[in-house]
């Protein structure tokens, strides 16, 4: 058996455990610079809120209902999503993270009452995080997907739904749309949709063959899955990123290099601190940034630099300090900068890494001590709390005018009790 443990609304939820005064009113979660929503509470769905719908053109329900309106807050998102994952390691043999708020349970070979276990996870969770997680436990990844599905659409089931009879999958499938199936993407969905499929039951009815010849072997493994034959592999182990990119959208417009240079070196600084968490060195980074194409009239440019580190190197010095050179390098004076980024290109794991003959041991020990200190004391008081000058404040320019406090990575918004 396999399990799915998905955190309800899982942005709006994070929000709503600092906030109880939240719990039964619509809340939504902007992306970067307050754009849409990206995370909405059922309340907020009940009220028309669409996925990805701009903030300006539902601001009149916004108003009118008193929905709850907040900027994406990733550091506690981040956190939160870190506490269930410690609490689903604790309670099953295999964890394999599927996503910031989804995780796979590997429950082969225990021989337990699958339905209470489900319900006493989703119990346990809630307990220790204060997050709503639906459980499905089924014969495969796939059924375990819509099992976990099953307990968001019905309360009686109690956050734990377990999957498994033949008689009692058919009845899902049978009105489960084909669309909403994991592994079926808009373009297979509309190739089932011109064979007059619509739901997972239809499909599961379709000659393995055809399935096959339309959908190549992703397609087919689906079917199988669907019809109980476990076929995706269980992954706990993850394999590292080949490459990892930080860019973002600027607010306003930047038109000073010194501006420029402090955003980018806090990407790199973003960038770098990723890499060493995946034990990985970097030979190549790229920084780029480019003016806002939509404007027409106002001049545009495209700047980006490539460096290249012969050695790798996963020091947070090394790459802040590289990442601002190549921003003075590109920068072009005139220009209004809208976007930029970095990305760390051809990744190489750091165990077993060997010195160059030429490297001088007694600076890179030093800048290994010094990348270790800014690993810890972020770690232990709050990313950002070390940096370098050219990082200014430490913070990335966006609009963030609904952000909540980093209530469990900054020591400065952990919230207070009065006791009288």
């Amino acid at each position: 058996m396999f399990a799915l443990a998905d955190c309800n609304n899982f942005f709006a939820s994070c929000e709503r455990v600092f906030r109880p005064d939240l719990n039964g009113k619509p809340v939504i979660v902007l992306s970067n610079n307050d754009g849409c929503a990206v995370a909405r509470s059922n309340e907020a769905k009940a009220l028309g809120i669409k996925m990805g719908a701009p903030l300006f053109q539902i601001k009149d329900i916004v108003e009118r209902h008193d929905v709850a309106v907040f900027s994406s807050n990733f550091d506690l998102y981040g956190d939160m999503s870190r506490r269930v994952q410690a609490v689903l390691r604790e309670s099953a043999p295999s964890v394999e993270v599927y996503s910031i708020d989804e995780a796979f349970l590997d429950l082969r070979g225990l021989d337990i009452d699958f339905d209470a276990y489900a319900k006493a996870l989703s119990r346990k969770c809630w307990k220790y995080t204060s997050i709503p997680v639906s459980v499905g436990v089924a014969p495969t990844k796939t059924l375990a997907k819509i099992a976990s599905k099953l307990c968001k659409k019905y309360p009686k089931l109690r956050g734990g739904c377990y999957m498994h009879r033949s008689e009692d999958i058919e009845k899902v499938l049978r009105t489960y749309p084909v669309e909403d199936v994991w592994g079926i993407g808009r373009r297979s969905a509309a190739k089932l949709m011109d064979a007059g499929i619509r739901t997972a039951w239809q499909f599961t009815r379709m000659n393995p063959e055809t399935v096959r010849s339309a959908f190549a072997l992703p397609g087919l493994r689906t079917w199988k899955e669907l019809r109980g034959e476990p076929c995706i592999e269980f992954e706990d182990i993850v394999d590292a990123k080949q490459s990892i990119c930080v860019s973002r959208s600027f607010a306003k417009e930047i038109t000073e290099l010194g501006d420029l240079c402090t955003q980018i070196a806090n990407f790199a600084e973003s960038v770098v601190s990723k890499l060493r968490r995946q034990r990985s060195l970097c030979m190549e980074m790229a920084v780029f940034a480019f003016t806002n194409r939509f404007k027409e009239n106002a001049p545009q440019t495209r700047g980006s630099s490539l460096v290249t580190f012969p050695d790798g190197t996963d020091d947070h010095k090394a790459f802040v300090v590289a990442a601002v050179k190549a921003t003075r390098e590109m920068f072009r004076q005139g220009y209004a900068y809208k976007k930029a980024g970095v990305v760390a290109l051809r990744l190489e794991p750091s165990e077993g890494r060997t010195a160059s003959l030429f490297s001088d041991t007694a600076v890179e020990d030093r800048d290994a001590r010094l990348s270790g200190a800014i690993d810890s004391i972020n770690a232990t008081f709050g990313k950002g709390t070390l940096r370098f000058g050219v990082q200014g404040d430490g913070r990335i320019k966006m609009a963030r005018e609904h952000q909540s406090p980093h209530y469990t990575t900054q020591w400065s918004d952990i919230p207070g009790v009065s006791v009288k």
